[in-house]
């Protein structure tokens, strides 16, 4: 962001609003059926995300609340180690829900410290879904279940050292 843009609001949310209203109000003359099927499609769909939402908001003002930085850098920080590791590792595993919205509360932990390999080892760790291992355990056996398992954890902490490697690169690029 420019230094001159900072503070000044985009005025294209709301154009985008205006718009999208704008289509509403058009279909609603041409065909006030499809207008209020689409409202109630979108109302139900609202109805699937708020609670989503609401979760992801209450935990930003946990994390502000009881994050102080200094907490962040400790547990999750470049001097963290295994714990550090091991935390992300488990959040990474037993977090659910889409994962677009654990976005803001990673950078709002990044923002305070965290390492990015550490997020990145989270964002992979996501891939080992707990209430899906019955059912991969059926259709695979306990071998293969458990040594991908294995794998995927391990691999969190090579991909999570690759992304902060590249991000350092990338960083010293800039400067």
């Amino acid at each position: 962001m420019n230094p001159e843009q900072k503070g000044k609001i985009s005025p294209y949310p709301a154009l985008f609003l205006a718009v999208v209203l704008l289509v509403y109000a058009v279909v609603f003359i041409l065909d006030p059926d499809l207008a209020a099927r689409s409202l109630a499609r979108f109302a139900a769909l609202l109805r699937q995300v708020i609670p989503a939402l609401v979760l992801v908001f209450l935990l930003l003002f946990a994390v502000d609340l009881f994050l102080t930085p200094k907490r962040v850098a400790g547990a999750l920080g470049r001097e963290a180690g295994a714990r550090g590791w091991l935390i992300a590792t488990v959040v990474g595993v037993v977090s659910t829900g889409p994962v677009y919205l654990w976005f803001p509360l990673l950078a709002d932990l990044r923002k305070n410290g965290m390492r990015p390999a550490l997020a990145a080892a989270f964002l992979y760790c996501r891939s080992v879904k707990l209430p899906l291992v019955p059912l991969m355990v059926y259709y695979f056996g306990w071998l293969y279940t458990a040594v991908l398992t294995v794998f995927m954890l391990g691999f969190s902490v090579v991909v999570g050292l690759a992304t902060e490697r590249v991000e350092e690169w990338g960083g010293k690029k800039e400067e």
